[in-house]
């Protein structure tokens, strides 16, 4: 995908019809060439562990909302916080305003951040842009827009991007609005698909990935290791789950797996200090977390030789097992709303690859 100023985007700005899927390859990867399937994605190689400071190699810091742990979440202040204490990477929401204006927000409505009652799908860019956060120093909701704007600054192209695209939207509406305003804005010396991960919930986006944002790498947000294990026969897709859900057989059998097809696997959102060694010690690829100033404290002094293998405390095992239980209840529910699986999605593409190839004919 390659910029296109605002005078070219023509088309409107919502929109409730989906279109064909779009048949592409990937400008560059790591899967097979020969491979047919319409589902390939790029490897996202930036986003493994680095070597640190003359160190082995180390999870990334991955600053979730920002740096939310000091600054109002999701707003400028707390990404240039982030990137302040040393942050990897900005993870942040995506949510559509009334008018397709792309917006950064983990909740869909306004009240816990900003006080007001209404949906954010429900207001304009115009009135969305005079609200200020309850918490100090009571700062606006951003844009996408403004947020790209910021790390296309010449000495910021280190600084990559993890989108969590919300399931509140038309997912038609919000990955066309999000290609459309990573087109509108000039990356500078790095592209925007050597920089920017769309995380996905559920499998019904991968089509619209490769329709809207081919050549970008795709990561799935999972809080289900069952539900998350479908994604591995998608090439080069990473794993971006619950940390919670990373404890215990199962979470280790799911990490054995992630690590045997050679794939990213970072954990949200981990806080406390002793779960951020458990990562360390796990090696994870990146820890997404609200005090990226902590973790890149502990990076800093960690040393192998010396360090004690994280133990995880009897309270941390009991939520481990309220937090499976949930996750068992939620899992159900959430495949009844998203009953898409990949085996159906890369089953229906490929129908459509042999039916292209057979009009082509």
């Amino acid at each position: 995908m390659h910029y296109v100023p605002d005078s070219q985007a023509t088309e409107p700005l919502l929109n409730k019809g989906l279109a064909q899927p779009m048949i592409a390859k990937p400008e560059y990867g790591t899967q097979d060439p020969n491979q047919s399937t319409a589902l390939d994605f790029p490897m996202a190689s930036w986003t493994w562990a680095k070597p640190y400071k003359g160190k082995r190699s180390l999870p990334q810091t991955i600053a979730h909302r920002g740096f939310k742990a000091e600054h109002p979440e999701n707003t400028m202040n707390a990404f240039r916080g982030a990137v302040e204490v040393g942050a990897h990477a900005l993870e942040t929401d995506i949510h559509l305003s009334k008018d397709g204006v792309v917006v950064l927000s983990h909740d869909p409505d306004l009240k816990r951040c900003f006080g007001k009652k209404e949906k954010i799908i429900d207001c304009d860019w115009d009135y969305l842009s005079t609200l200020r956060t309850v918490k100090g120093p009571h700062v606006p909701m951003p844009r996408l827009q403004d947020l790209l704007e910021y790390v296309a600054q010449p000495g910021l192209e280190h600084i990559w991007l993890l989108l969590d695209i919300k399931l509140d939207n038309n997912s038609d509406d919000v990955m066309r609005l999000i290609a459309k305003t990573l087109a509108s804005v000039d990356p500078g010396q790095r592209a925007w698909e050597e920089r920017v991960v769309l995380g996905i919930w559920a499998a019904k986006f991968l089509p619209l990935c490769m329709q809207y944002c081919p050549g970008y790498p795709i990561s799935h947000i999972g809080f289900s290791t069952m539900y998350a294990r479908q994604f591995l026969r998608v090439p080069n897709v990473s794993f971006n789950m619950l940390q919670k859900s990373l404890l215990g057989p199962l979470g280790a059998r799911f990490m054995r797996d992630v690590r045997r097809a050679h794939r990213p696997l970072f954990a949200w959102t981990v806080n406390d200090p002793n779960l951020m060694k458990w990562c360390i010690q796990h090696n994870l690829e990146g820890v997404i977390t609200d005090d990226p100033k902590t973790f890149k404290r502990i990076c800093d002094d960690w040393d192998d030789q010396r360090e004690p293998e994280a133990q995880i405390t009897w309270i941390q095992c009991l939520y481990t097992v309220w937090i499976w239980v949930m996750i068992a209840v939620f899992s159900r529910r959430f495949r009844r709303k998203f009953p898409e699986t990949v085996e159906h999605l890369m089953q229906q593409n490929s129908l459509s690859v042999k039916m292209v190839e057979a009009v082509e004919e």
